[in-house]
């Protein structure tokens, strides 16, 4: 049975890498998505302090994306490249994990693997669709799950590589400050939940953080399936998507997630700040029959990813396992 992903055709793009240095705003997108989100956030305040709900909701939808492009700080935080500064590195990394309800040491033990392992069944990040001896039902079933709820799912994929048996951390310091992270974690969100109960402003906490966190840990979700899930390559083109498009919003999205679409060049280059992913965009364009060009917008990489969630699978592993099967 063959399980490679369908094709949707994508269009050439231009080749050329982008000859210019980037440009100041570029390098300080963090900080200026940061900003953004303080005045949002200020923003659905007064809308629910004056209880004008249709100004509140529509704020909440743009909140949930600079939370997604803040979710894409504590991956680059993780790469120590978010701050010039490491312990402001690690300060932002620590504060966005506890918000996002993930150990920032785990994720970058963890997501180590990812780049290590890229889509092998030692890539803890993608389990369990990495392995083959899990069947399509739970496979599935996990999909829907971290899609849906990516703000409490995506977390618990963590937690898995931390605690199972075999775990690949094994370095007795980082596994005891991960463990000082959750009990933190947890200990915030019992008196967080506690206090929002005792003063009743259950509406603020709902408005300001639960509903575009809860939406911004779905985009999260959707993004990582994006960049890899229906993915059988064997090689960074062909097990990763990527999204290079050039229209004025289709850099504005690029530019408010960290040049995170340039997937490809980040897997290629990690060691690289986020502005400088664009320059080498022609790293992307394919030099196998197998590989993947750039898509020209994250619709058609949605398009592509959907009719691999039927059964989904990340990884060349599968293709033996769909060889054994003719």
């Amino acid at each position: 049975m063959n399980t490679a992903p369908v094709q949707v055709p994508a269009p050439v793009i231009n080749p050329l890498e982008d000859p210019h240095e980037p440009h100041w705003v570029s390098r300080a997108a963090f900080p200026l998505l940061t900003l953004l989100l303080a005045i949002n956030l200020a923003g659905i305040f007064f809308a629910l302090y004056y209880n004008n709900y249709w100004v509140a909701i529509p704020l909440m939808l743009t909140a949930s994306h600079l939370m997604h492009g803040n979710l894409i700080g504590f991956h680059e935080a993780s790469h120590g490249m978010l701050r010039k500064s490491r312990f402001l590195n690690e300060v932002d990394g620590v504060l966005i994990g506890l918000l996002s309800n993930t150990s920032f040491s785990l994720y970058r033990a963890a997501h180590q693997t990812h780049h290590a392992h890229l889509s092998s069944e030692r890539d803890e990040e993608f389990w369990p669709f990495v392995d083959p001896k899990v069947p399509r039902w739970f496979r599935v079933l996990a999909a829907v799950a971290e899609l849906s709820c990516g703000l409490y799912v995506t977390p618990l994929v963590f937690l898995r590589t931390f605690l199972r048996k075999n775990s690949p951390i094994r370095n007795k310091k980082v596994r005891r400050r991960i463990w000082n992270e959750l009990i933190f974690i947890v200990g915030f969100w019992t008196v967080t939940v506690c206090l929002v109960a005792y003063f009743g402003v259950w509406k603020y906490f709902l408005g300001l953080y639960f509903v575009p966190g809860f939406i911004a840990g779905n985009l999260q979700a959707w993004r990582k399936y994006i960049e890899h899930v229906g993915l059988t390559g064997s090689t960074i083109r062909s097990a990763t998507r990527s999204i290079v498009a050039d229209s004025v919003m289709g850099k504005i999205v690029s530019f408010s997630l960290l040049h995170e679409p340039f997937h490809g060049v980040h897997h290629q280059r990690a060691g690289i700040p986020h502005a400088e992913l664009p320059l080498h965009r022609a790293d992307l364009m394919p030099v196998h029959e197998d590989e993947h060009p750039p898509f020209p917008s994250y619709w058609h990489a949605f398009l592509h990813l959907l009719v691999c969630l039927k059964d989904p699978q990340v990884g060349a592993q599968w293709r033996k396992v769909a060889a054994t099967q003719k």
